[in-house]
């Protein structure tokens, strides 16, 4: 098969599968990928050995796309405002795809494209939290590695009632946000998480 052709294939199994993920979670079948992509399934386990590696891909495509808002962003005059549209780009994600938060618990961090999109994810929150601590606009306690584990949040708490209001995780991105200001912060009872603690948690 020529190499454009190769790459055109490995292009749609990757866009049917973040959409079939993105509406039914990790339990959908390569079968059904395959059909929704126009291609053979055997040209799927091509790409994609296991189902595991094209989980691996779409996750990586979607941490991916994310840091790269969050570095667009470091250009931008207000932290505070900057540290928001990350924020709320990251939990509209959530809010979205079934699979995302799935993915981030099922995949392996040992799996050497998903460490190194988690790696580069979580030093451009890094990045954005502390430009926003440094301007007095963010307790200056807060990490990186919180905000990204707080981006799943708000979908989380809204949950119960997603169904009457879809949009309604908005509303607690901007409580948690607010709850971050450094007025009338008091010491947190334990530290944040680091690196090591998602990758401990991610590959027991």
């Amino acid at each position: 098969m020529p190499r454009a052709d190769a790459a055109r294939n490995r292009s749609l199994v990757i866009d049917a599968a973040a959409a079939e993920l993105a509406e039914h979670g990790l339990d959908v079948s390569m079968a059904r990928i395959a059909a929704l992509a126009g291609v053979a399934k055997g040209t799927v386990f091509n790409h994609f050995p296991s189902k595991e590696e094209l989980v691996a891909a779409v996750f990586c495509a979607q941490l991916g796309a994310l840091a790269a808002t969050g570095e667009s962003l470091l250009e931008h005059t207000d932290p505070r405002s900057a540290l928001l549209e990350f924020m709320t780009v990251g939990a509209e994600l959530h809010s979205r795809d079934r699979s995302f938060c799935e993915a981030a618990t099922a995949t392996s961090r040992a799996h050497p494209a998903v460490r190194a999109a988690s790696h580069r994810l979580a030093q451009v929150a890094e990045a954005l939290t502390a430009r926003a601590r440094q301007a007095g606009v963010l307790r200056a306690d807060v990490t990186g590695h919180d905000i990204v584990l707080l981006l799943g949040a708000p979908t989380q708490i809204a949950a119960p009632v997603v169904t009457a209001r879809p949009d309604l995780w908005r509303r607690y991105l901007h409580l948690i946000l607010d709850g971050l200001r450094p007025e009338a912060a008091h010491d947190l009872p334990v530290a944040a998480p680091t690196g090591q603690d998602f990758t401990t948690a991610t590959t027991r």
